[in-house]
């Protein structure tokens, strides 16, 4: 015999702490004997699921029964309930843009390197689209809305763009799994609207590998933490964000050893350190709490921007990251160094996955003797001259 309104007001107001069924999946759990509250168990599509209907005693016996038989109802039509009611809270509080846009960032921040600290996934939404379109409810993003926002970055910036709509289309599905009726076609309506972009390749600016022993000098004479980072990244061709990041922690037996976390193929990545890279390590170090090899005077990272504003002031075109350019191209001009050599020391992946897979070493006694072959170059004093 199914159990059903088992509960009456009086005994429910006696009962002590426990779970009680009143019938057909309802519950009163009661925390303690003057406050509880009601729980409706369901098998919504093979599985059990709960639904809570409100605290007892503000929610009465005959409430609970009446908003469970209406959930059971709409089980029986195909509806679920649960999700129903998600929906309708949403709906209610009109989740805007910009809502929308950090809870998708935060479900797939485990996906991105370094858990997105870095900004980037957020960045060429926080620059061109949530100051537009942020507090518009993300049920209300049209293509129209998109291509208003996107097209005056469309042909100018054309990799933010790309950037700008695919974070938007993730936006909407994460929108759209929520419950929310968003249109999962509004980012390709958009581009239809917008056409194809006019892409053209750019190079970052880098420096002939014939001046850079000149401005290695130059730069040493600078009492700047920005002159001495970017001394220690041209010595170790390393990238910019590498190098801001870099603490002492990481530093073993002359190597630098770079976390996968903070590498863009998400490998470690270990360089040698010739006697140069050494020495600014020591002079980088200005007390023994000091984790950071270059802080700012906050004991924070330096930002991304610092190193190339400083070139950029001080008259050069080129800018840090070029630095691995000129490095490859003296390599490439004055050494008969291996393919596989010259492409580890930049922290690329060389070969297919089954060729990384027999191939182990990461050469790093090859690059030894060309980091310091490199160093010995930058150092050059006729070069200088």
């Amino acid at each position: 015999m199914t159990l059903s309104n088992a509960l009456t007001q009086l005994k429910a107001k006696n009962l002590g702490k426990g779970k009680y069924a009143d019938g057909q999946g309802l519950w009163l759990v009661k925390s303690r004997k003057e406050a509880g509250k009601w729980l409706l168990r369901l098998v919504v599509g093979g599985k059990r699921r709960e639904m809570g209907l409100g605290r007892w005693p503000d929610v009465s016996i005959a409430e609970a029964r009446e908003t469970a038989s209406e959930a059971r109802r709409k089980l029986r039509s195909g509806i679920d309930p649960i999700q129903e009611r998600r929906a309708g809270r949403l709906r209610a509080n009109r989740l805007t843009v910009a809502e929308a846009v950090e809870g998708c960032f935060k479900a797939r921040q485990t996906e991105l390197k370094g858990n997105g600290t870095a900004g980037r996934w957020l960045s060429p939404l926080a620059v061109h689209v949530l100051p537009k379109l942020g507090r518009l409810a993300i049920e209300d993003v049209d293509q129209h809305e998109l291509k208003r926002v996107l097209e005056p970055i469309w042909h100018q910036k054309p990799d933010t763009a790309r950037k700008a709509m695919n974070r938007m289309n993730l936006t909407l599905k994460h929108a759209a799994a929520l419950g929310l009726d968003v249109d999962l076609q509004a980012v390709m309506k958009a581009q239809a609207l917008l056409g194809k972009r006019q892409h053209t390749a750019k190079h970052i600016p880098s420096l002939p590998y014939q001046q850079a022993p000149a401005f290695y000098q130059w730069l040493s004479s600078k009492p700047l933490v920005s002159a001495l980072a970017l001394r220690f990244l041209m010595l170790t061709v390393a990238r910019t964000s590498e190098v801001r990041f870099a603490t002492f922690a990481e530093i073993e037996n002359n190597v630098w050893i770079i976390p996968p976390e903070r590498t863009k193929t998400a490998k470690e990545h270990r360089i040698p350190l010739a006697g140069e890279a050494l020495t600014i390590i020591k002079q980088a170090r200005q007390d023994d709490d000091q984790t950071l090899l270059f802080p700012t005077n906050r004991n924070k990272p330096m930002s991304d921007a610092t190193m190339s504003r400083f070139m950029e002031r001080e008259g050069y075109e080129a800018r840090p990251h070029g630095f691995r350019a000129t490095f490859r191209t003296w390599v490439e001009e004055t050494t008969d160094t291996p393919y596989e050599v010259k492409e580890s020391a930049l922290g690329h992946q060389v070969g297919s996955d089954v060729e990384r897979a027999y191939q182990r070493s990461d050469l790093l006694e090859k690059r030894k003797a060309l980091m310091n072959q490199w160093s010995s170059f930058l150092l050059e004093q006729g070069a200088a001259g």
